[in-house]
C-alpha cells in the first residue's frame, strides 16, 4: 500500500452500484470495495457523482501512538487548519472516542485551527486495522443546482448518469476534450462545465441546441454548441458521448443508429454510448470494440434499463 497514496470514499444508491463500479474501473483501473479505495491516481472527487471524500494519505501505522508521532515529525504549521474523523467501513469507535483523536491530532500540529473557513481539513480514519492521517478533499455538491435548469425532456438521463458519463469518457483526466454527440437539452454538457471539463454540444434539432444554449446561461457556463448532423461535424475529440435518442432503437432504424455512432468514431478513438436496446452488433460494425459495460435498472411503475458501453477503436492514438 506503500505507493496508494490516496483513499476516496464512495456514496450511491443500491441501483447504481454498477454505475459506481464502471466508473471505477475507468478512472481507477479497479473497483470501489466497501465503498471506498486505496489508489496512487489523483482525481478530483466533484468530477463524480460517487466519490464522497479523497484523502491524501501523509502517514499511515498499525499503531496509534505511532502514527501520532509520525504526524509530529511531519512539524505542520498551518494557520487555519481544520481536523475531521473520516469513519471507514468496519470502524466501529464511538463519537466520544473519535473527538478524543481528533484532539490528539490537533496538538499535533502547530497553528490556530479554523472551525468555520479552514484554509485546509486534516483527517484520521482506521480501516482494516491501519490509522491513515492526511488532507482530506470533499466532493462539492454544487452541481446539485442543475436541478433547476430552466429546460429539461422527460427522458433525460439523470444528473447522476450524465456526471458519470463524463468521468468515463474523460477517464477523470480533464485536459481530455469531450463531445456530447447528441446533446439534447445539454443535461451531459451542464455536468462537464460544471466539473471544469472542455466539453462540446452537438445536435440536428435546432429547438435543442438553443434550450441547451439557455441551459448554459442561466449557469455562466461556455461551451461551442454545433446545430448539425453529426455526420457533417469534423472537429477532433480525445472522448465522445452518445445518448442515443430512444425513437432509434426499432430494427429498423438500426442503420440511423449505426450512422450515428460511425460518424461520432470518426471524430474520436473513444466512445461511451447510452442506449435502452442491445446494440453491441451495431457497434462492432462502426469500427469499435466494447471494452467495459454496465446496465441500470431503474423501477416505478415499469421497469426502465439504461445500458452503458464503453468503446474505443481497436489501435487508438491519444487526442488532446
Amino acid at each position: 500500500m506503500s505507493n496508494l497514496n490516496f483513499l476516496y470514499t464512495f456514496n450511491y444508491d443500491y441501483h447504481l452500484d454498477a454505475l459506481c463500479k464502471l466508473e471505477s474501473r475507468q478512472i481507477f483501473d479497479t473497483e470501489e470495495k466497501d465503498k471506498l479505495l486505496f489508489s496512487p491516481i489523483k482525481v478530483d472527487p466533484s468530477i463524480s457523482a460517487f466519490i464522497k471524500t479523497r484523502l491524501e494519505i501523509i502517514s499511515s501505522s498499525e499503531n496509534y501512538s505511532e502514527l501520532l508521532e509520525k504526524i509530529k515529525k511531519e512539524n505542520i504549521h498551518i494557520e487555519g487548519f481544520t481536523a475531521e474523523y473520516l469513519i471507514l467501513n468496519g470502524d466501529s469507535i464511538d463519537r466520544t472516542e473519535r473527538r478524543k483523536k481528533l484532539k490528539d491530532v490537533g496538538f499535533c500540529m502547530e497553528g490556530i485551527p479554523n472551525f468555520t473557513t479552514p484554509s485546509i481539513t486534516y483527517s484520521i480514519g482506521h480501516y482494516e486495522d491501519i490509522w491513515h492521517f492526511g488532507i482530506l478533499t470533499k466532493h462539492n455538491n454544487d452541481w446539485y443546482k442543475h436541478k433547476k435548469k430552466p429546460h429539461s425532456f422527460s427522458n433525460s438521463i439523470s444528473m447522476d448518469i450524465a456526471k458519470t458519463l463524463v468521468g468515463v469518457a474523460s477517464q477523470g483526466n480533464k485536459t481530455k476534450t469531450i463531445l456530447d454527440a447528441c446533446c439534447g437539452v445539454g443535461t451531459v454538457v451542464l455536468e462537464g462545465c460544471c466539473s471544469g471539463f472542455d466539453i462540446a454540444g452537438c445536435d440536428i434539432n435546432l429547438k435543442a441546441i438553443l434550450h441547451t444554449r439557455q441551459n448554459l446561461a442561466y449557469y455562466n457556463y461556455t461551451a461551442n454548441l454545433y446545430c448539425l448532423d453529426i455526420k457533417d461535424h469534423n472537429t477532433q475529440y480525445a472522448a465522445a458521448i452518445i445518448d442515443l435518442p430512444y425513437n432509434l432503437y426499432s430494427h429498423s432504424d438500426d442503420e440511423v443508429t449505426s450512422n450515428i455512432i460511425g460518424s461520432t468514431a470518426k471524430l474520436t478513438n473513444r466512445v461511451v454510448i447510452v442506449s435502452i436496446s442491445d446494440i453491441e452488433a451495431v457497434i462492432q460494425k462502426s469500427g469499435l470494440t466494447v471494452t467495459d459495460y454496465c446496465s441500470i435498472v431503474k423501477k416505478g411503475k415499469s421497469t426502465f434499463t439504461r445500458n452503458i458501453w464503453v468503446c474505443e477503436k481497436v489501435s487508438t492514438v491519444s487526442v488532446n
